[in-house]
């Protein structure tokens, strides 16, 4: 406990010996004495934000957590702060050394594994909440669809103690879109991971009938089939809004019974399938939240669960980390291609990959997209990475997994959950209001004073690492107990605010006519 206290007395915090820049804990004024470090601060230096911890020559590069993030744009002096005004953005050399660094995980011995309480499939998955989802093939359903789910309230729902509640995924594709190509097998596969979740116990399909996305071209390339819990509703062929209403409120209500028969029982934690996601990170999601995330998801992949990383933009410069660990130098490549493609795809383009962060993330102490990608890397821990999925693709390899993004949350979260995650860890250090259906969200602060202030929307406060009250390790173990008792059914804080269903938000990727 004295080296935690040691550690919270100081205004900084060194994250490596070779570093040339140290963080500021608390905010520091000019002229504050940095013992530690033998510096003394030239300028306020605002609370997350960077101090030059030595004379750094223009050109030169600078060092967190021993990785290049940038470069000098003019000889700093020792005490500097160090931002995006004296911090150059610039390509970083890059040894991929795929699988270089591959260590195949231990696991626990069956017996010693946690367990949560789930609700185990008629196919073998295991579900972390029970939904039943009104689904459409084209925006012209959206109204229909969010009008059926909306009749079946709470107190129309007491009957059914096993259902979590009955949830319109709507979104505003499906028409004036090409009819073949990624951008179609997209959608297609999204909703395809919707219906075919596990946390998703009965689905109405539901279709104006002239949609681009044709409802029978859909369930045909996707494989499914009507049937007891899997029904269908074309508007026009029911004759218009009103009796599509009342029709598919009757179709619910018939699914309702059977999906009240789900029970949770004891599963193993090889059954979780976490979704990782940052929104409005600072200069502290790095050092507490994430690498925090990262020790839960080591303890859950030993455990044999399965962690999904992905945000493919914010891991640029840092991706190499990833690939040295690769199962195979196979799985690497895949990854490199990705950012490839991401760079290609925004060349000219005045967005994340090519430097720039959101004003928040700015204003919270990342200079650039290097920075940000060097904190949001650590979300994945230290397990070897072992595989690597498209966008919405089914997961069906354990372990470490990447799954290609865009850096947008509500995207990138619906990708994840289309391929089976069925709880979503999202770190936040400005404060993210996010949730989802029907995976729930569980949110985790970088810390306290925001978690403080947004206590309502935040599940676990990681600051504590910041404060100097808990280690990496202590945060680890207590998110991975948090996780378990959010898949056993605990609630999270977005589901207590209602928040998920206008997150449903599929990869708008191609041209709209």
């Amino acid at each position: 406990m004295a080296d935690k206290e040691c550690r919270a007395k100081e205004p900084v915090i060194r994250l490596d010996s070779h570093d040339n820049v140290v963080v500021a804990r608390v905010a520091i004024e000019a002229g504050t004495e940095i013992v530690s470090e033998g510096i003394t601060s030239l300028q306020d230096v605002p609370v997350g934000h960077k101090v030059a911890a030595r004379l750094i020559r223009e050109g030169e590069p600078v060092l967190k957590y021993n990785t290049v993030i940038g470069y000098a744009s003019e000889d700093i002096p020792p005490g500097s702060w160090m931002h995006s005004h004296n911090i150059a953005f610039g390509e970083t050399a890059r040894d991929y050394r795929y699988s270089e660094d591959y260590v195949p995980t231990e696991l626990l011995p069956p017996e010693q594994r946690a367990t949560f309480q789930g609700f185990v499939r008629e196919d073998g998955r295991v579900a972390t909440r029970n939904y039943l989802g009104v689904f459409i093939v084209g925006n012209c359903g959206a109204t229909v669809a969010r009008k059926i789910a909306n009749h079946f309230t709470d107190e129309r729902l007491t009957g059914f103690p096993n259902v979590d509640g009955v949830v319109p995924f709507v979104h505003e594709m499906g028409c004036g879109m090409e009819m073949t190509g990624e951008p179609m097998d997209l959608l297609r596969r999204t909703l395809a991971g919707y219906i075919r979740h596990p946390n998703t116990g009965g689905a109405l399909l539901i279709a104006l009938g002239c949609e681009r996305n044709n409802i029978w071209g859909f369930l045909e390339q996707e494989g499914l089939n009507e049937n007891e819990m899997l029904r269908t509703l074309v508007i026009q062929e029911v004759g218009g809004v009103g009796n599509a209403i009342k029709q598919g409120v009757s179709l619910i209500e018939s699914m309702l019974p059977k999906a009240n028969e789900a029970r949770r029982e004891p599963v193993p934690a090889e059954h979780l399938v976490i979704g990782m996601q940052c929104g409005g990170s600072d200069g502290f999601s790095g050092l507490s939240a994430n690498p925090a995330l990262g020790a839960a998801v080591d303890i859950l992949v030993r455990h044999g669960g399965t962690a999904i990383l992905s945000e493919t933009s914010e891991i640029f410069g840092v991706e190499h980390t990833l690939t040295s660990r690769s199962v195979t130098p196979e799985v690497g490549r895949k990854l490199v291609e990705r950012i490839e493609w991401w760079l290609e795809y925004n060349k000219g383009r005045d967005t994340q990959i090519n430097g720039r962060v959101s004003p928040g993330n700015n204003a919270g102490g990342l200079a650039n997209v290097l920075e940000k990608s060097l904190g949001g890397a650590k979300k994945g821990g230290n397990a070897p990475l072992m595989e690597v999925y498209k966008y919405a693709e089914p997961v069906t390899q354990h372990g470490l997994v990447f799954m290609d993004t865009p850096g947008y949350d509500p995207v990138s979260a619906t990708g994840q959950i289309a391929g089976g995650a069925n709880l979503i860890a999202f770190t936040t250090g400005r404060g993210s209001c996010f949730g989802s259906f029907p995976a729930p969200t569980f949110k985790l602060a970088s810390n306290t004073p925001m978690y403080q202030r947004m206590e309502g929307d935040m599940d676990i406060n990681c600051g504590v690492v910041i404060d100097g009250d808990a280690t990496i390790q202590e945060m680890g173990q207590r998110i991975f107990e948090r996780l378990l008792a959010h898949a056993s059914g605990e609630r999270t804080k977005s589901e207590d605010n209602g928040v998920g269903e206008d997150e449903f938000v599929p990869w708008p990727i191609g041209v709209l006519a």
